[in-house]
């Protein structure tokens, strides 16, 4: 069987400003990085019209160790958008080097629905995440600098709650200590970069003004008062806008089957919000009738934040809800591994597409599709949706491409002929605990939830410092939680750049390690710079 990185070796890629040109991008707006790479000017924005797309959002149920195929249904069906001639765009997260060298892989579908070029797009890219490094550590350099150099601001560095971070997963990196000539000491941490507050500002943000203004509303840590402060305390946003001013330009890339996609911000969806950046979505919404993009791990996770938090900001009403699933998935169990039944995937699924349901009213499911799934299997799924009365689709993405999710893209463009309302599951304006129980009761469906102490004494800080209106942002791992059980909030913490106040339902590490056999003992590169071993 061959692997992904053959696949994509055996096309032909078309030179980048010919796919600019089937967006009809002019030469103006397009920054090219070598053939098959370029950045899009933002002044193309004044150049085009209000948004005129249908927004579809891709989703799926809990991951599991086989993989669900969520990257590679939302390429095969936009491909199938195009062959049936529908003016179609796809947006999509950028992938981290942390997963790409660990267990993971990378996050540019699989199969023959991929987007490439591959390797490019796994490994530096554009440089995207790089920025992002530099401009979260010249921000730690800033306040320690500031530490070292007298204190003006009487810093409690005790407070400080920004930290470092680092494209890699590196277990050591997750507690440090640092010092200035062993003055100042403290305690400190590494994040991966894709779960930095400043991947999530890059990803929230509308523009360059209001990035600029994000970051200068970083609150690093707090004085010996207990007043907050901000990272423009600093002096710093204007030197950390022009580290990411090119990085705040989406991507161009393309599929397998020449279309082109916007490839744009990779936050983590397990810490931050999961999801493409919203000026990436917002450039496709006004180039193109039907616009695909996912969010990041199960609906209970990306799909959540992308509806609470992306589109509460950015003024988004997604039109459809296509939620991914494969037999394998809904057969798998963590706690028993060998289970064959299917029936409690489907109750695992059915809690999703109604999760779902309480967003919009066009939610579909798309069966990604294994040679080795029985006929009676996908029968029964098929019935388990006509019950829901949901729309069933099989795909074949992986084998096929765009032409195994002809069926899909038609299902969704028959659904999309509906209009759906769009609700959010809580208000911004209620208190955090209330906001924290709504999700925590409606998506999870948890019994009771507790908090502790200091996620009591955090949430009570916020509020009395009147910073407690915004949306929420959970972290938590990949499963769903709560389901007839209490769930217990273990801390709350502010991301004002960013936007939003981080509830910690698990003791989530924003700093993976590597396993004892990491992807990259696999991969190898000839003396023709040719690379192997990358999926």
């Amino acid at each position: 069987m061959k692997t992904d990185i053959e696949i994509a070796h055996e096309y032909e890629l078309s030179n980048i400003k010919d796919v600019a040109n089937n967006l009809n991008i002019s030469d103006k707006y397009l920054e090219s990085y070598g053939k098959y790479k370029a950045k899009i000017d933002l002044n193309i924005l004044k150049d085009l019209g209000e948004r005129k797309g249908k927004l579809i959002l891709v989703t799926s149920i809990n991951p599991t160790p086989y993989g669900e195929g969520k990257t590679t249904m939302a390429i095969g069906i936009y491909d199938a958008f195009k062959r049936l001639g529908y003016n179609a765009l796809a947006c999509l997260r950028e992938p981290s080097l942390g997963p790409v060298f660990g267990v993971k892989g990378g996050a540019t579908g699989g199969g023959y629905a991929q987007v490439v070029p591959m390797e490019d797009i796994n490994l530096h890219f554009t440089g995207d995440i790089h920025a992002v490094t530099a401009a979260n550590n010249l921000l730690c350099a800033a306040i320690d600098n500031h530490l070292f150099q007298g204190n003006e601001l009487n810093v409690d560095k005790d407070s400080i709650t920004f930290q470092r971070c680092m494209d890699v997963n590196d277990r050591a990196l997750r507690n440090v200590k640092i010092s200035t000539l062993m003055k100042n000491e403290r305690d400190d941490s590494f994040n991966i970069t894709a779960a930095s507050e400043i991947m999530a500002i890059l990803c929230l943000a509308k523009d360059l003004e209001d990035l600029k203004y994000r970051l200068s509303n970083i609150i690093f840590g707090y004085d010996t008062s207990g007043k907050p402060l901000y990272a423009k305390d600093l002096h710093i946003e204007e030197a950390m806008t022009i580290l990411l001013k090119d990085a705040i330009k989406p991507n161009l890339v393309q599929t397998l089957e020449g279309n082109p996609v916007i490839i744009h911000g990779g936050p983590f969806a397990n810490i931050a919000h999961g999801c493409n950046t919203l000026i990436a979505t917002d450039l496709a919404l006004r180039m193109a009738d039907y616009v695909i993009t996912e969010a990041g791990f199960g609906a209970d996770l990306g799909a959540e934040k992308f509806l609470d938090i992306k589109c509460r900001v950015g003024n988004l009403k997604p039109s459809a809800i296509l939620v991914n699933a494969t037999i394998r998935s809904l057969k798998y169990d963590p706690e028993n591994k060998d289970v064959k039944d299917i029936e409690k995937g489907l109750n695992n699924l059915k809690i999703h597409i109604e999760n779902m349901q309480k967003y919009v009213s066009n939610v579909l499911l798309c069966l990604n599709h294994f040679s080795c799934d029985s006929d009676e299997d996908i029968l029964r799924v098929k019935e388990f949706c006509k019950d829901l009365g949901v729309s069933f689709t099989l795909c074949d993405a992986f084998s096929k491409g765009g032409e195994g999710s002809i069926e899909t893209a038609k299902a969704l463009v028959e659904a999309l002929e509906n209009d759906t309302d769009f609700n959010f599951i809580y208000d911004v304006n209620e208190n955090i605990k209330v906001k924290i129980e709504k999700v925590c009761k409606e998506i999870y469906r948890a019994k009771k939830i507790s908090f502790t102490d200091e996620a009591i004494k955090n949430i009570e800080l916020l509020e009395s410092l009147n910073l407690d209106k915004k949306p929420i942002c959970i972290a938590k791992t990949q499963y769903i939680l709560g389901v007839d059980k209490d769930l217990t909030v273990k801390n709350v913490r502010l991301n004002n750049g960013s936007g939003f106040i981080t509830v910690y339902l698990d003791d989530i590490m924003t700093m993976p390690g590597l396993s004892k056999k990491p992807a990259y003992l696999g991969m190898h590169i000839d003396s023709e710079s040719n690379i192997s071993g990358l999926f």
